[in-house]
C-alpha cells in the first residue's frame, strides 16, 4: 500500500508527536537531547517491521515533499542569521574545518583496521569510513557502482546504503548525549537558561502570531524559490554550489535587506517554520527506513559503525570541543559534528536544535554546520579518500 503525499504527511505528524510523547514519558531519551524525529521515526520503522513479519502487508510513503521540506529548513536557518553573527562565526569556522580534515583520515583508517581484523575486503573499510558515513547515500552509491565494476564485490551497493543508513541513526542518537556530557562537566550555560533577549532584533523577540508566522513563511519561501532558481542559473559553472546553499545564503541575504525597509522578522516564528520543516523531513527519513532489510545485511559492518561512533564521540569530546573554544557554542559543535560526520548535515542540525530547545540558541554552531557540511567536508572527504585509493591494493 503506497501512502499518497498528504497521508504521508499525516503519519509523519503523527510519528513526530509519538517522538516528543515518548522523549517526554523516558526521561533518559530528553536528558541526552535525542531529537524527537529520530524516536518516533525509528519507533515506526520499527512497528512496520515487526509488523510485517507476521502479515505480507507493506506501507510505503510517497516522500516527495522531502527535498522541499530540507530547502525550506536550510532557508529558514538562513533568516535567522544576521551579519554580525556571521562574523563572529567566522573564526569558528575554520577552526572547525581545520578539526575536521584529520578525522577524516582517522575514520577510514579505523575502518581499514576493522576490515582488515574481520577479514573483509579492504575497501569495506573505506565504505564503513568517510565513503558512507561523510558522504551520505549519493557518495556511497557513487563509489559502491564502481568498486562493483572494478573489483567485482558483491552486494557492495546494498552495503553501502545499509551503511549509510544506520550511519544517519547513529548520528541522530550520539550527537546530544556528547553535548549533554560536556555541558554538565564544564558547568556550560546557553543564553537560554538566562533568559536573555537577542538586542538587535527590536521586537523579534514578540510572541508568535498568524501574522508574524506569515511574513516569515514569506520570506522563507522567498528564500526557497529564489534560490533553486540561483541553483539551476549557476548549476552548470566550474564550481557547484548544492541547492540548499542557494536557499540557506539567500535566506540570510533577505534577514539583513528587509530592516533597511522596516521589516523584522520574528524569531520565534523562525525557530518554529525551521524546527516544523525540519522535524518533518527527518521523521519521514525515519520511518520510510526498510529496518529489516537493514539488518538483514548488516552483519560485520555494525561492528565496524560502532566503532565508528565510538571514535566520533571521543574526537568530539577531546578534540573538537577544545579546539574550537571550550564553551556553549563548542559543545553544540561537537554534536553537530558527530551528526554529519556519522549521518548527514541535517542529523547535525537536528542536534543542535534539540540542545538549543533545552540549553538556550547556539546561532554560530547553527550556521557553521550547514556551511561546513554544505561542500567543504565533500571536498575534503573527495581528497582523503583519493589519497587511500592510491595505496597499494585499493586503487582500481
Amino acid at each position: 500500500m503506497t501512502l499518497q503525499p498528504v497521508e504521508t504527511l499525516l503519519v509523519a505528524a503523527l510519528a513526530l508527536l509519538l517522538g516528543r510523547l515518548v522523549n517526554r514519558l523516558i526521561p533518559v531519551l530528553s536528558r541526552y537531547n535525542i531529537p524527537d524525529p529520530v524516536t518516533g521515526g525509528l519507533l515506526f520503522a520499527a512497528s512496520m517491521a515487526l509488523f510485517g513479519n507476521f502479515s505480507d502487508f507493506r506501507l510505503e510513503f510517497d516522500v516527495s515533499m522531502k527535498p522541499g521540506l530540507l530547502l525550506a529548513f536550510f532557508a529558514a536557518v538562513g533568516l535567522s542569521a544576521n551579519l554580525g553573527m556571521l562574523k563572529q562565526g567566522g573564526k569558528r569556522l575554520l577552526q572547525f574545518v581545520i578539526v575536521l580534515i584529520p578525522f577524516l583520515f582517522l575514520q577510514n583508517i579505523l575502518g581499514l583496521l576493522v576490515a582488515w581484523g574481520l577479514d573483509m575486503h579492504p575497501l569495506m573499510g573505506l565504505v564503513g569510513g568517510t565513503i558512507t558515513l561523510v558522504g551520505g547515500h549519493g557518495t556511497g552509491a557513487a563509489y559502491a557502482e564502481r568498486f562493483a565494476e572494478v573489483h567485482n564485490l558483491q552486494s557492495i551497493m546494498e552495503l553501502s546504503m545499509t551503511a549509510a543508513t544506520i550511519g544517519l541513526v547513529l548520528g541522530g542518537i550520539i550527537g546530544g548525549p556528547l553535548a549533554q556530557w560536556l555541558i554538565k562537566r564544564h558547568h556550560l550555560v546557553g543564553s537560554g537558561e538566562h533568559g536573555e533577549a537577542d538586542q538587535d532584533s527590536g521586537d523579534a523577540q514578540a510572541s508568535v502570531d498568524a501574522g508574524n508566522f506569515l511574513v516569515v513563511l514569506a520570506a522563507t519561501l522567498s528564500a526557497l524559490v529564489g534560490g533553486q532558481l540561483l541553483a539551476g542559473w549557476f548549476g552548470e559553472g566550474a564550481v557547484t554550489l548544492p541547492g540548499f546553499l542557494w536557499c540557506l545564503m539567500l535566506g540570510v541575504a533577505i534577514r539583513n535587506a528587509l530592516p533597511l525597509i522596516g521589516i523584522r522578522l520574528n524569531d520565534g516564528a523562525i525557530e518554529l517554520m525551521s524546527s516544523l520543516t525540519l522535524s518533518l523531513f527527518l521523521v519521514i527519513t525515519m520511518m520510510a527506513l526498510n529496518l529489516g532489510h537493514v539488518v538483514s545485511l548488516v552483519g560485520p559492518l555494525l561492528l565496524m559503525l560502532i566503532g565508528q561512533a565510538v571514535l566520533a564521540i571521543f574526537y568530539g569530546a577531546w578534540v573538537v570541543y577544545r579546539f574550537v573554544g571550550r564553551d556553549y557554542e563548542s559543545a553544540a559543535l561537537s554534536a553537530s559534528f558527530c551528526g554529519f560526520v556519522i549521518g548527514s548535515t541535517a542529523t547535525a542540525m537536528a542536534n543542535i536544535q534539540a540542545i538549543a530547545r533545552k540549553h538556550g540558541p547556539a546561532p554560530q554552531a547553527m550556521v557553521v554546520t550547514p556551511l561546513v557540511g554544505a561542500f567543504l567536508v565533500d571536498l575534503l572527504n573527495a581528497l582523503a579518500l583519493t589519497a587511500f585509493l592510491l595505496l597499494p591494493g585499493l586503487g582500481g
